[in-house]
Protein backbone atom coordinates (compact mmCIF):
# COMPACT_ATOMS: atom_id res chain seq x y z
CA UNK A 1 0.00 0.00 0.00
CA UNK A 2 1.41 3.40 -0.97
CA UNK A 3 1.74 6.22 1.56
CA UNK A 4 0.17 9.65 1.37
CA UNK A 5 3.51 11.17 0.35
CA UNK A 6 3.90 8.60 -2.44
CA UNK A 7 0.48 9.44 -3.87
CA UNK A 8 1.07 13.20 -3.66
CA UNK A 9 4.56 13.37 -5.17
CA UNK A 10 3.17 14.31 -8.59
CA UNK A 11 1.89 17.60 -7.14
CA UNK A 12 5.41 18.79 -6.35
CA UNK A 13 6.09 22.12 -8.03
CA UNK A 14 2.45 22.61 -9.04
CA UNK A 15 0.54 25.79 -8.26
CA UNK A 16 -2.61 24.58 -6.51
CA UNK A 17 -5.59 26.56 -5.20
CA UNK A 18 -7.47 24.85 -2.37
CA UNK A 19 -10.68 26.59 -1.34
CA UNK A 20 -12.40 26.25 2.02
CA UNK A 21 -9.17 25.66 3.96
CA UNK A 22 -10.72 26.70 7.27
CA UNK A 23 -13.08 23.73 6.95
CA UNK A 24 -12.54 20.15 8.06
CA UNK A 25 -11.55 18.57 4.76
CA UNK A 26 -9.61 21.19 2.84
CA UNK A 27 -7.23 22.26 5.62
CA UNK A 28 -5.47 18.88 5.94
CA UNK A 29 -5.38 18.58 2.15
CA UNK A 30 -3.64 21.95 1.80
CA UNK A 31 -1.08 20.95 4.44
CA UNK A 32 -0.44 17.57 2.78
CA UNK A 33 0.10 19.19 -0.62
CA UNK A 34 2.47 21.78 0.84
CA UNK A 35 4.45 18.99 2.49
CA UNK A 36 4.62 17.27 -0.91
CA UNK A 37 6.28 20.31 -2.47
CA UNK A 38 3.31 22.00 -4.12
CA UNK A 39 2.92 25.77 -4.08
CA UNK A 40 -0.40 25.86 -2.26
CA UNK A 41 -2.80 28.78 -2.09
CA UNK A 42 -5.38 28.27 0.65
CA UNK A 43 -8.56 30.26 0.14
CA UNK A 44 -11.23 31.23 2.66
CA UNK A 45 -12.87 34.43 3.78
CA UNK A 46 -10.21 34.97 6.50
CA UNK A 47 -12.23 37.66 8.22
CA UNK A 48 -9.63 37.90 11.01
CA UNK A 49 -5.90 38.19 10.23
CA UNK A 50 -4.99 35.69 12.95
CA UNK A 51 -6.92 33.00 11.08
CA UNK A 52 -4.11 32.91 8.52
CA UNK A 53 -1.33 32.22 11.02
CA UNK A 54 -1.61 28.42 11.37
CA UNK A 55 -1.79 27.95 7.60
CA UNK A 56 1.19 30.18 6.90
CA UNK A 57 3.16 28.15 9.48
CA UNK A 58 2.36 25.02 7.45
CA UNK A 59 3.60 26.50 4.20
CA UNK A 60 0.22 27.54 2.78
CA UNK A 61 -0.18 30.92 1.06
CA UNK A 62 -3.44 32.44 2.27
CA UNK A 63 -5.81 34.29 -0.07
CA UNK A 64 -9.16 35.81 0.80
CA UNK A 65 -12.24 34.99 -1.28
CA UNK A 66 -15.96 35.32 -0.66
CA UNK A 67 -17.98 33.18 -3.05
CA UNK A 68 -21.35 34.45 -1.89
CA UNK A 69 -20.37 38.05 -2.67
CA UNK A 70 -18.28 37.21 -5.73
CA UNK A 71 -15.08 38.62 -4.21
CA UNK A 72 -12.34 36.77 -6.07
CA UNK A 73 -9.69 39.47 -6.57
CA UNK A 74 -7.04 37.54 -4.63
CA UNK A 75 -7.37 34.34 -6.68
CA UNK A 76 -3.84 33.75 -8.02
CA UNK A 77 -3.04 33.49 -11.70
CA UNK A 78 -1.21 30.75 -13.59
CA UNK A 79 -2.67 27.91 -11.55
CA UNK A 80 -2.14 24.27 -12.47
CA UNK A 81 -4.96 22.82 -10.36
CA UNK A 82 -8.00 23.91 -8.38
CA UNK A 83 -9.42 21.82 -5.54
CA UNK A 84 -12.72 23.45 -4.65
CA UNK A 85 -14.01 22.50 -1.19
CA UNK A 86 -15.58 25.74 0.02
CA UNK A 87 -19.23 25.33 1.01
CA UNK A 88 -21.86 27.48 2.71
CA UNK A 89 -24.23 25.70 5.09
CA UNK A 90 -26.81 28.45 5.23
CA UNK A 91 -30.50 28.03 6.04
CA UNK A 92 -31.24 30.78 3.51
CA UNK A 93 -31.65 29.50 -0.07
CA UNK A 94 -30.48 32.75 -1.68
CA UNK A 95 -27.23 32.69 0.29
CA UNK A 96 -26.72 28.97 -0.30
CA UNK A 97 -27.27 29.29 -4.07
CA UNK A 98 -25.04 32.39 -4.28
CA UNK A 99 -22.12 30.64 -2.56
CA UNK A 100 -22.46 27.00 -3.57
CA UNK A 101 -23.74 27.42 -7.13
CA UNK A 102 -23.10 30.93 -8.52
CA UNK A 103 -19.83 31.28 -6.60
CA UNK A 104 -18.49 27.95 -7.85
CA UNK A 105 -19.15 28.91 -11.47
CA UNK A 106 -17.58 32.36 -10.97
CA UNK A 107 -14.50 30.77 -9.44
CA UNK A 108 -14.14 28.48 -12.45
CA UNK A 109 -14.55 31.41 -14.84
CA UNK A 110 -11.97 33.48 -12.94
CA UNK A 111 -9.39 30.71 -12.93
CA UNK A 112 -9.98 29.75 -16.56
CA UNK A 113 -9.42 33.35 -17.65
CA UNK A 114 -6.10 33.71 -15.83
CA UNK A 115 -4.48 30.26 -15.96
CA UNK A 116 -3.31 29.00 -19.34
CA UNK A 117 -1.92 25.76 -17.87
CA UNK A 118 -4.95 24.74 -15.81
CA UNK A 119 -5.03 20.95 -16.08
CA UNK A 120 -7.97 20.11 -13.80
CA UNK A 121 -10.70 21.52 -11.57
CA UNK A 122 -11.98 19.30 -8.75
CA UNK A 123 -15.39 20.29 -7.44
CA UNK A 124 -16.19 18.64 -4.12
CA UNK A 125 -19.87 17.79 -4.07
CA UNK A 126 -21.61 15.40 -1.68
CA UNK A 127 -23.58 12.17 -1.62
CA UNK A 128 -26.18 14.43 0.01
CA UNK A 129 -27.42 14.95 -3.57
CA UNK A 130 -28.87 11.41 -3.71
CA UNK A 131 -32.40 10.35 -2.88
CA UNK A 132 -31.93 7.54 -0.33
CA UNK A 133 -33.37 4.21 -1.43
CA UNK A 134 -33.49 1.67 1.37
CA UNK A 135 -29.86 0.59 1.75
CA UNK A 136 -29.13 0.18 -1.95
CA UNK A 137 -25.79 1.62 -3.09
CA UNK A 138 -26.27 4.82 -5.08
CA UNK A 139 -24.50 4.99 -8.45
CA UNK A 140 -23.63 8.28 -10.12
CA UNK A 141 -26.60 7.92 -12.48
CA UNK A 142 -29.17 7.21 -9.74
CA UNK A 143 -32.01 9.49 -8.71
CA UNK A 144 -31.08 12.74 -7.00
CA UNK A 145 -33.11 14.13 -4.12
CA UNK A 146 -33.33 16.29 -1.01
CA UNK A 147 -31.83 13.84 1.48
CA UNK A 148 -30.67 16.46 4.00
CA UNK A 149 -33.95 18.38 4.34
CA UNK A 150 -34.99 16.40 7.46
CA UNK A 151 -31.71 17.22 9.23
CA UNK A 152 -32.11 20.19 11.61
CA UNK A 153 -30.28 23.26 10.31
CA UNK A 154 -29.58 21.91 6.81
CA UNK A 155 -32.67 22.69 4.71
CA UNK A 156 -30.69 24.05 1.73
CA UNK A 157 -27.73 21.69 1.65
CA UNK A 158 -28.79 18.97 -0.80
CA UNK A 159 -30.56 21.33 -3.20
CA UNK A 160 -27.72 23.88 -3.30
CA UNK A 161 -25.14 21.13 -3.84
CA UNK A 162 -27.20 19.85 -6.78
CA UNK A 163 -27.38 23.40 -8.14
CA UNK A 164 -23.63 23.73 -7.73
CA UNK A 165 -23.03 20.55 -9.72
CA UNK A 166 -25.24 21.78 -12.54
CA UNK A 167 -23.48 25.13 -12.87
CA UNK A 168 -20.00 23.62 -12.59
CA UNK A 169 -20.76 20.99 -15.22
CA UNK A 170 -22.19 23.64 -17.57
CA UNK A 171 -19.26 26.00 -17.02
CA UNK A 172 -16.72 23.20 -17.55
CA UNK A 173 -18.30 22.39 -20.90
CA UNK A 174 -18.63 26.03 -21.94
CA UNK A 175 -15.03 26.92 -21.06
CA UNK A 176 -13.41 23.58 -21.87
CA UNK A 177 -12.03 23.08 -18.35
CA UNK A 178 -11.24 19.44 -17.47
CA UNK A 179 -13.39 18.86 -14.40
CA UNK A 180 -14.25 16.13 -11.93
CA UNK A 181 -17.30 16.44 -9.66
CA UNK A 182 -16.56 14.23 -6.64
CA UNK A 183 -19.49 13.30 -4.40
CA UNK A 184 -17.92 12.92 -0.96
CA UNK A 185 -19.60 10.67 1.61
CA UNK A 186 -18.58 10.97 5.31
CA UNK A 187 -15.12 12.52 5.80
CA UNK A 188 -13.26 12.21 9.09
CA UNK A 189 -9.70 12.30 10.35
CA UNK A 190 -7.52 12.26 13.44
CA UNK A 191 -8.77 15.72 14.40
CA UNK A 192 -12.33 15.95 13.07
CA UNK A 193 -15.45 14.05 12.17
CA UNK A 194 -19.17 13.56 12.69
CA UNK A 195 -18.19 10.82 15.13
CA UNK A 196 -16.83 13.38 17.59
CA UNK A 197 -20.27 14.93 17.98
CA UNK A 198 -21.65 11.50 18.69
CA UNK A 199 -18.91 10.89 21.26
CA UNK A 200 -19.83 14.11 23.05
CA UNK A 201 -23.47 13.04 23.09
CA UNK A 202 -22.51 9.66 24.53
CA UNK A 203 -20.43 11.37 27.22
CA UNK A 204 -23.45 13.43 28.25
CA UNK A 205 -25.86 10.50 28.23
CA UNK A 206 -27.72 11.85 25.19
CA UNK A 207 -29.33 9.51 22.66
CA UNK A 208 -27.70 9.63 19.22
CA UNK A 209 -30.18 10.21 16.37
CA UNK A 210 -30.33 7.40 13.82
CA UNK A 211 -32.78 6.87 11.01
CA UNK A 212 -35.80 4.65 11.64
CA UNK A 213 -34.67 2.55 8.68
CA UNK A 214 -31.65 1.15 10.48
CA UNK A 215 -28.75 0.68 10.20
CA UNK A 216 -27.82 4.26 9.31
CA UNK A 217 -24.95 3.34 7.01
CA UNK A 218 -22.34 5.27 5.04
CA UNK A 219 -18.81 4.77 3.68
CA UNK A 220 -16.63 7.02 5.88
CA UNK A 221 -13.24 7.98 4.45
CA UNK A 222 -10.26 9.05 6.57
CA UNK A 223 -8.30 12.25 5.86
CA UNK A 224 -5.24 10.22 4.85
CA UNK A 225 -7.25 8.43 2.19
CA UNK A 226 -8.88 11.67 1.08
CA UNK A 227 -5.42 13.09 0.33
CA UNK A 228 -4.23 9.80 -1.23
CA UNK A 229 -7.23 9.71 -3.56
CA UNK A 230 -6.72 13.16 -5.09
CA UNK A 231 -4.44 12.01 -7.90
CA UNK A 232 -6.89 9.23 -8.79
CA UNK A 233 -9.84 11.62 -8.90
CA UNK A 234 -7.97 14.19 -10.97
CA UNK A 235 -6.96 11.48 -13.43
CA UNK A 236 -10.56 11.31 -14.65
CA UNK A 237 -11.11 15.08 -14.96
CA UNK A 238 -12.61 15.70 -18.38
CA UNK A 239 -14.77 17.91 -20.56
CA UNK A 240 -17.69 17.35 -20.17
CA UNK A 241 -17.11 16.86 -16.46
CA UNK A 242 -16.83 13.41 -14.89
CA UNK A 243 -19.07 12.72 -11.88
CA UNK A 244 -17.70 10.20 -9.38
CA UNK A 245 -18.59 8.92 -5.91
CA UNK A 246 -15.97 9.40 -3.19
CA UNK A 247 -15.80 7.33 -0.02
CA UNK A 248 -14.00 4.61 1.88
CA UNK A 249 -14.24 0.94 0.96
CA UNK A 250 -16.04 -0.16 4.14
CA UNK A 251 -19.76 0.28 4.81
CA UNK A 252 -20.12 1.48 8.41
CA UNK A 253 -23.16 2.71 10.30
CA UNK A 254 -23.60 5.36 12.99
CA UNK A 255 -24.61 2.46 15.21
CA UNK A 256 -21.31 0.70 14.40
CA UNK A 257 -19.01 3.60 15.15
CA UNK A 258 -20.85 4.55 18.34
CA UNK A 259 -20.58 0.97 19.58
CA UNK A 260 -16.87 1.01 18.73
CA UNK A 261 -16.38 4.26 20.66
CA UNK A 262 -18.23 2.62 23.52
CA UNK A 263 -15.76 -0.28 23.46
CA UNK A 264 -12.86 2.17 23.55
CA UNK A 265 -14.20 4.38 26.32
CA UNK A 266 -16.64 2.35 28.37
CA UNK A 267 -19.45 4.76 27.48
CA UNK A 268 -22.75 3.12 26.53
CA UNK A 269 -24.39 4.58 23.43
CA UNK A 270 -28.14 4.86 23.20
CA UNK A 271 -29.99 5.60 19.98
CA UNK A 272 -33.06 7.63 19.08
CA UNK A 273 -34.61 6.35 15.82
CA UNK A 274 -36.24 9.24 13.96
CA UNK A 275 -37.18 10.46 10.50
CA UNK A 276 -35.71 13.89 11.36
CA UNK A 277 -32.21 12.88 10.31
CA UNK A 278 -30.33 11.66 7.23
CA UNK A 279 -31.17 8.19 6.02
CA UNK A 280 -28.47 5.73 5.02
CA UNK A 281 -26.62 6.78 1.87
CA UNK A 282 -24.16 4.18 0.59
CA UNK A 283 -22.34 5.30 -2.57
CA UNK A 284 -21.51 2.74 -5.24
CA UNK A 285 -17.72 3.04 -5.53
CA UNK A 286 -17.27 1.00 -8.73
CA UNK A 287 -16.22 4.05 -10.71
CA UNK A 288 -13.75 5.21 -8.03
CA UNK A 289 -12.20 1.75 -7.74
CA UNK A 290 -11.79 1.65 -11.53
CA UNK A 291 -9.26 4.51 -11.16
CA UNK A 292 -7.12 2.16 -9.05
CA UNK A 293 -7.90 3.77 -5.70
CA UNK A 294 -8.89 1.82 -2.60
CA UNK A 295 -8.93 3.20 0.93
CA UNK A 296 -6.25 2.04 3.36
CA UNK A 297 -7.35 3.19 6.84
CA UNK A 298 -9.57 0.59 8.50
CA UNK A 299 -12.52 2.32 10.12
CA UNK A 300 -11.83 0.85 13.56
CA UNK A 301 -8.25 2.10 13.45
CA UNK A 302 -9.53 5.48 12.28
CA UNK A 303 -12.00 5.71 15.15
CA UNK A 304 -9.31 4.78 17.70
CA UNK A 305 -7.02 7.46 16.29
CA UNK A 306 -9.83 10.02 16.39
CA UNK A 307 -10.66 9.32 20.03
CA UNK A 308 -6.98 9.09 21.04
CA UNK A 309 -6.16 12.46 19.48
CA UNK A 310 -9.19 14.33 20.73
CA UNK A 311 -10.30 12.69 23.96
CA UNK A 312 -7.51 10.50 25.37
CA UNK A 313 -8.99 11.10 28.81
CA UNK A 314 -11.98 8.94 27.87
CA UNK A 315 -9.99 5.90 26.76
CA UNK A 316 -10.13 2.81 28.94
CA UNK A 317 -6.76 1.67 30.30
Amino acid sequence: MTSVSDDLHQFSGKRVLVTGVTGWVAGPIAESLANAGAEVFGAARFQKPEQRTPFVAKGVNCVSIDLEKGLLDEVPTDLDLVLHFAVAKSSDFEQAFAANADGSAMLMETVAATSDNLSAFLHCSSTAVYAPHNHDPRAETDLLGDSHRPMPGMPTYSISKIAGEVLVRYTAKRLGVPTVVARLNVPYGDTYGWMLFHLMMMERGMAVPVHVDQPTSYTPIHAEDISRSLAYLLSVASTPATVINWGGDQVVSIEDWCQEMGQLTGLSPTFAPTTATIAAIIPDLTKLHATGFHSSVDWRDGIRRLVTNNRPDLLKG
